[in-house]
């Protein structure tokens, strides 16, 4: 049994999972925001729970906000801010009294989707998560990329691709720079994005006033002419954006999480579209929606250790 931690900004869900992936044990509690110490007591609590209800645990997965620095052992770039510069990992090894494996929430979600979702038996998968931010993680002979620097996958930071005129030079973003694909494809930059070319108020420290992703992507389906507009700029960033990453790893698979990966007509009109980008005569990559949703995290945290009873695909970070 595989305990697996997705802590997130305003709720941390555990799952307790077999070596076959069934689940025996899911659990969620509130985060304690804006306090470490209370984190990690929410955190050993939840495992602890966890435990009473499934039995006995051969290892505890956490997918994290960030990542973990190869060269501190401290927390960086969370929009969890509380947990930035805190040694997370040795905190709750020294609370839990055994090991504890983190990664990226992001990679979680792509080794979950590698291991037994969309992209089951796939060589190469990109999972991408499009939210309230932009993430990645890449799982390559079903082993999830770490890098020396930990941040394989994370494309959000990188400069939109072939910007246009009028995308120069692009909005701001949180990490200081400007016309990152994240500060183009999150979904509040999609809003954003909305509300500055039709109406309400953006800016860059804070939610547009107007309407809301679901209410875009709904007014569109109805005919709305603004909402149909803002949709197509969107698909036509995202197809550059994923050309960019088809270029470099030629993936077998790409898989969408996150809030905007529920948006349909997003699987047929980026594929249609990147080809242009893309250097080859021919894109053999499918785009994919994920297997297990919003479940994805907390099934690839327990997934970051192997099932103990026999061969499997799954393997531990390189």
């Amino acid at each position: 049994m595989r305990i697996g931690i997705d802590l997130g900004g305003t709720k941390i869900e555990g799952i307790a999972l077999g070596d076959d992936g069934t689940e025996y044990a899911r659990r969620r509690i509130p985060t304690p925001r804006g306090d470490y110490e209370a984190t990690l007591g929410a955190v050993c609590g939840l495992i602890a729970g966890l435990h009473a209800d499934a039995g006995p645990v051969t290892g505890v997965g956490l997918g994290t906000p960030g990542s973990l620095s190869p060269a501190t052992g401290l927390i960086r770039n969370a929009n969890s801010t509380w947990l930035n510069g805190k040694p997370l990992g040795r905190d709750l090894e020294q609370r839990l009294g055994r090991p504890v494996r983190l990664a990226n929430d992001a990679d979680c979600f792509a080794l979950s989707e590698a291991v037994d979702g969309a992209a089951l038996g796939a060589e190469t998968v990109f999972g991408v998560i499009l939210g309230t931010g932009v993430g990645g993680g890449i799982v390559a002979g079903g082993r999830l990329l770490r890098g020396p620097n930990a941040i394989a996958g994370e494309w959000g930071h990188n400069p939109l691709p072939a910007p246009r005129d009028e995308e120069r030079p692009g909005p701001s973003c949180y990490c200081g720079r400007y016309g990152c694909i994240e500060a183009f494809l999150s979904g509040p930059n999609l809003a954003r994005d909305h509300a500055d070319r039709f109406g309400g108020t953006a800016n860059a420290s804070g939610p547009a006033s107007g309407p809301t992703p679901p209410q875009i992507v709904r007014a569109a389906a109805l005919g709305d002419a603004a909402a149909e507009a803002t949709l197509i700029r969107y698909e036509d960033r995202l197809s550059r954006a994923l050309a960019s990453v088809i270029n470099i790893l030629d993936p077998d698979v790409i898989v969408l999480g996150g809030g905007l990966s529920k948006v349909a007509r997003l699987y047929r009109n980026v594929p249609r579209l990147w080809g242009e980008h893309v250097f080859s005569d021919q894109v053999a990559t499918r785009l994919l929606p994920p297997v297990h949703g919003d479940s994805g995290g907390v099934r690839g945290a327990a997934c970051l250790w192997p099932p103990v009873s026999g061969p499997t695909k799954m393997s531990t970070p390189v």
